[in-house]
């Protein structure tokens, strides 16, 4: 995989606002955030989209999404909405796979 701004921010290379951090993943604020929270999670290890991702990956996915959830719950968020874009034409547009998390605000659906 080749490296993305995601993987400039895990190296530390541009800041970023990192709210979550262990050995698996971090969750950082979304600079164009499209809601009052709206940060990201993503895996250290570089996967470029979901439909990448093996049977070997199975935990660090499953982490992600706990992940996801007790940093909504830091953030203060009940109820939230996960998002994860696979592809180009599903409107992924950083090949690091990455869980949009997005709260403090209604929804609706279908989501456009």
């Amino acid at each position: 995989m080749s490296e993305t701004i995601f993987s400039k921010i895990i190296d530390r290379e541009i800041p970023a606002d990192i709210i979550y951090e262990d050995d698996l993943c971090l969750a950082f604020r979304d600079i164009n955030a499209q809601a009052p929270v709206h940060f990201l999670v993503i895996p250290k290890k570089p996967i470029a989209k979901l439909s990448d991702a093996d049977e070997g990956d199975q935990a660090l996915l499953g982490h992600l999404l706990l992940v996801a959830n007790k940093t909504a719950a830091q953030e203060g968020l009940e109820d939230f909405r996960l998002n994860v874009n696979n592809g180009a034409g599903a409107s992924q547009t950083v090949f690091h796979l990455h869980v949009h998390v997005l709260g403090g605000r209604p929804f609706s659906w279908p989501p456009g």
